[in-house]
């Protein structure tokens, strides 16, 4: 596979377990060398994706590539160039973190002493040395995933599928994760990252592709998908209620733009392009009107408003697939 080859291909995928449609026509396209954030609620198709992908999962109709192979002609290539993590944690509870990594290397071929030798090397990477002779089953959640995330990569692979890696870590879990999958990423690895995280695509994803009911529904980068809601927007709170309707009078004159008015927290909002040069017309507009200011500030739309304009729910509940 070429840096001008996607490593990752899928074209009207289809996939039904009796009566209910689990893929829908899902059609993505993965740059090598990139993180792609695919994002959807439970329910949205993602798991099942990610398991067509990685030959574990036969689909109804449609194609599909990875690492330039074919899922279904070949399969054995396509597992030959992935590595999996999960949503859960699949080590073995009794074996000591080494002995698990061993296991893997082992099961990846590997001679006994390049594989004991690789082990060190990951456990070492993700900061489990200290803890490498300990029983799985003492490791945190934390250390449980980074072990997991660790074992898929005893072969650095050339496409990382990563399952909803971060659900149920805690922030300092989940950042050490982050920082792991940046380092893999910067080594030439592509990442195809399922979450239900906003965040979490905000922080990794070069691209994301937001998945709903089976389907992409929308795609491109962080910015682009916020930019769907439309742009930046000036925010006023003021002191007063009684001034609420002429502060809006007054932003809307100014922004050239309807402004929305929210009279429980006494806010004004309105939609600007120039966001230092509307911030100082709004509030020499508000001072000079003797308008009292508590609060005021541009604010960019959030994944999660894009998320929700897009699909017509939040991320994290739970639909049909």
């Amino acid at each position: 596979m070429t840096t001008q080859t996607p490593a990752v291909v899928a074209e009207d995928l289809r996939k039904r377990y009796g009566a209910t449609t689990a893929l829908d026509g899902f059609d993505l396209t993965v740059p090598a060398g990139t993180v792609c954030g695919v994002l959807g609620p439970n329910g949205a198709g993602k798991t099942t994706a990610v398991r067509v992908l990685a030959t574990l999962l036969r689909f109804d109709s449609g194609r599909a590539w990875v690492a330039g192979h074919d899922v279904v002609r070949e399969p054995g290539r396509v597992r030959g160039a992935i590595g999996l993590t999960g949503q859960y944690a699949a080590v073995d509870d009794i074996l000591s973190g080494r002995q698990n990594l061993v296991l893997f290397g082992r099961l990846h071929h590997l001679r006994p002493r390049a594989a004991k030798r690789r082990a060190d090397e990951l456990l070492e990477r993700f900061g489990l040395a200290e803890a490498a002779d300990k029983s799985a089953k003492d490791y945190s959640g934390g250390m449980r995933r980074r072990l997991d995330l660790a074992a898929s990569l005893i072969r650095t692979p050339e496409v990382l599928f990563l399952d909803e890696p971060t659900t149920g870590l805690d922030p300092r879990s989940r950042n050490q994760l982050w920082d792991a999958v940046r380092e893999l990423v910067g080594g030439g690895t592509t990442v195809l990252l399922t979450t239900q995280y906003l965040e979490e695509a905000d922080q990794l994803a070069d691209r994301i592709s937001v998945v709903d009911q089976g389907r992409v529904v929308a795609e491109g980068t962080s910015d682009q998908l916020k930019s769907k809601i439309g742009g930046d927007r000036v925010e006023v709170v003021v002191r007063d209620a009684a001034d609420l309707a002429e502060a809006a009078r007054l932003v809307g004159h100014v922004t050239a733009a309807p402004p929305e008015v929210d009279a429980d927290v006494r806010k004004v909002s309105a939609p600007v392009t120039d966001r230092v040069a509307a911030l100082s017309d709004v509030m020499r507009t508000l001072q000079a009107a003797r308008i009292t200011v508590e609060d005021v500030g541009v604010r960019r739309p959030t994944l999660d408003e894009a998320f929700l304009r897009i699909t017509g729910h939040r991320s994290t509940e739970g639909v049909s697939r």
